[in-house]
């Protein structure tokens, strides 16, 4: 199966396929649902297929709005820049989106987005017949839809599926909260995800009374907790699914490195085994509670959670560059001389191994103890075999 990284910018892309995604889904500046996340200009999506293709890899762009009739100017011409550029598939909710692809660009694969809500086989079938060459599926079938709509529609079209990140509380994506009391509309990128403010309840007659108590971190009564489908890959799988997709364009390099690592080492595994070490590695990147959605049709509550975002360890420092006898690490969070870190990287034989800080050298070539500047970089003698997009990391 194919592993689907997410990448907000070019720094999380190079991110992605250094520790094993097999292709990545990213934005241009328009027609995409995250506005907020860095994304690339049409110069960087060019270069960014270059970089992909170079490497044996794939790269999907997000065209997955519900688009208004003004959001069309600048499509066709949005669309021969993707042509050019060689993009391996756009992914697309709207289905005018859709129809103006298959006549001004018949050259595009076409990814239908979750956001199109396909959750039966004759939905799926209209996409088909359509043109489309891959839907994703909606979050909320479980695994004997998806493997009954697989059997009925064969080899006509891929199935891909969400397997890790964030679940969006409202229908497959698709939410008003956060253009009703912002403006910013999700539906055109710009959510500002309002499901996990504050909220409290009451009955209306009780106005004193509030049912739902709030602890030191709030209330979080509309939070959905994360999907985590990493002990699951073989019934996924065995269901039909060919691509899965991690979420997160808005999250950290740090998190598409530790998530992409763990899922990468289970799928190389003999049928897909899922070690406790590498399900422990999902607690090391910033979450909330993890179920697994829908898939394994469990009750609706086991969806919900009331908790903040938990990671038991931190970002400390990346590997730019290696010499012989050592590397160069770019600063993330401070750290010291005679510290204890932890590698995390796609080469086994130092995943996860500990490193203790010895001597460093500054840009200047001057000894220091203590990396404190933003992004500084630093010169550390070592002979285990690291790679540029290494990372060192601690536990907190």
């Amino acid at each position: 199966m194919e592993l689907l990284a997410p990448a907000g910018n070019f720094e999380k892309l190079i991110t992605a396929v250094h520790f094993g995604a097999d292709a990545v889904y990213f934005s241009g500046k328009r027609f995409g649902l995250r506005a907020f996340a860095g994304n690339f200009s049409d110069d960087e999506i060019v270069e960014a297929m270059k970089y992909l293709h170079a490497r044996g890899k794939k790269g999907y762009i997000t065209l997955n709005i519900v688009a208004n009739d003004e959001d069309f100017e600048g499509l066709g011409e949005y669309l021969n820049l993707l042509v050019k550029a060689k993009v391996d598939g756009v992914i697309v909710s709207d289905l005018g989106v859709v129809k103006f692809i298959r006549e001004n660009a018949p050259a595009l694969n076409v990814h239908v987005s979750t956001q199109a809500n396909v959750n039966n086989y004759y939905s799926a079938k209209v996409f088909v017949d359509m043109g489309a060459t891959r839907i994703v599926l909606a979050r909320e079938m479980n695994l004997k839809q998806i493997k009954a709509m697989h059997e009925k529609l064969g080899s006509s079209v891929e199935l891909e599926a969400f397997v890790h990140g964030a679940m969006c509380i409202s229908y497959s994506g698709r939410c008003l909260l956060s253009n009703y009391m912002t403006g910013r509309e999700s539906n055109h990128g710009a959510c500002v995800q309002a499901c996990r403010w504050k909220y409290a309840i009451r009955e209306v007659n009780r106005k004193d009374e509030y049912p739902i108590e709030e602890d030191e971190r709030g209330t979080y009564i509309l939070n959905s907790k994360d999907m985590n489908m990493i002990s699951h890959l073989k019934e996924l799988e065995d269901a039909g699914v060919v691509s899965l997709k991690i979420e997160g364009r808005m999250k950290s390099a740090y998190y598409v490195a530790t998530v992409v690592n763990a899922y990468r080492q289970v799928l190389d595994n003999p049928n897909y085994q899922a070690t406790e070490q590498l399900i422990a590695e999902l607690e090391k990147a910033s979450h909330r509670q993890y179920s697994t959605g829908f898939y394994l049709e469990a009750k609706d509550k086991e969806y919900l959670e009331d908790s903040m975002p938990v990671q038991t360890h931190e970002f400390v420092a990346v590997v730019v560059d290696t010499f012989d006898g050592g590397i160069v690490l770019e600063q993330r969070n401070r750290f010291c001389k005679g510290e204890e870190l932890e590698i995390l990287s796609p080469n086994k034989k130092i995943f996860n191994k500990k490193i203790k800080i010895g001597d460093m050298t500054d840009e200047k070539g001057d000894v220091i103890t203590d990396v404190k500047g933003v992004q500084q970089r630093v010169k550390l003698k070592s002979d285990l075999p690291f790679e540029v997009g290494d990372i060192l990391r601690r536990a907190v």
